[in-house]
């Protein structure tokens, strides 16, 4: 296990300041992982334009981008929506909070607890569970609410079972105990719950991690050549630079 683990990691030993993708096996499943150096990379959410009308595809953000002179390096789907694509849980963006903390059990993945936060702060991001969030009350620029978590504290999710039946394509973000490494992982072929934290634990060594979605989960990464389309999304994380 400790030699498969450095073999992912030493995929991204090179990285300098740009995204690096690359698709790894990892327990017979194969997955895509994005790792960005929060300290040196603009890491931001997006969900809704100006006018309040939401991205809904990594194309109509990344034009809204270029308009802005900036480049989209970066994306992918970042947690649960309502039909409006309004957020299910916290979200903030910029500085502004759209949607309040929801730390009260509810129906489907979003509500089976603990779920958790993604917060990005200045040269820093971390997943927080919820709990833990609410009474350290970080200050994030940008925060999304999500769940279940999949790894908390170098712990599974207490529901997960490791001979489970479901399985889904699924996507979410792991970050380590210093906030500056934060990898982004989307499943080639369907998982379950089980697996997928196994990667972000047992392959990627990292202490915390957060679903954020499985029927919808998508990828923009433009150096393997993948704009991921489908149904309209809600928030979306991307990182971005200023146009060469």
């Amino acid at each position: 296990m400790r030699a498969l683990a450095s073999l992912i990691l030493s995929l991204f030993a090179s990285t300098a300041a740009a995204v690096e993708c690359q698709t790894v096996a990892f327990d017979g499943d194969r997955y895509t992982l994005c790792e960005v150096d929060a300290t040196r990379e603009e890491l931001h959410l997006f969900r809704a334009d100006d006018q309040g009308v939401p991205y809904g595809q990594f194309s109509t953000l990344e034009d809204a981008l270029d308009a802005k002179g900036e480049t989209m390096l970066f994306a992918m789907n970042a947690g649960m929506y309502h039909a409006d694509r309004a957020p299910v849980g916290y979200y903030v963006e910029d500085g502004a909070q759209e949607m309040r903390v929801i730390s009260n059990p509810g129906p489907g993945n979003f509500g089976l607890l603990p779920n958790g936060i993604f917060c990005i702060r200045a040269g820093r991001a971390d997943v927080f569970e919820t709990r833990a969030f609410l009474a350290r009350k970080p200050d994030c620029r940008d925060a999304t609410q999500s769940g279940p978590m999949l790894v908390i504290d170098n712990e599974l999710h207490p529901r997960f079972l490791p001979d489970s039946s479901s399985r889904y394509i699924r996507n979410g973000v792991g970050t380590s105990k210093d906030g500056t490494r934060v990898v982004f992982a989307i499943s080639e072929n369907p998982v379950t719950f089980h697996e997928f934290a196994r990667l972000f634990r047992d392959g990627l060594t990292l202490p915390n991690a957060l679903f954020l979605d499985g029927n919808i989960s998508r990828l923009y990464a433009p150096q393997l050549g993948r704009n991921d389309i489908g149904r309209p999304m809600g928030p979306i994380v991307a990182v971005t630079a200023p146009k060469q």
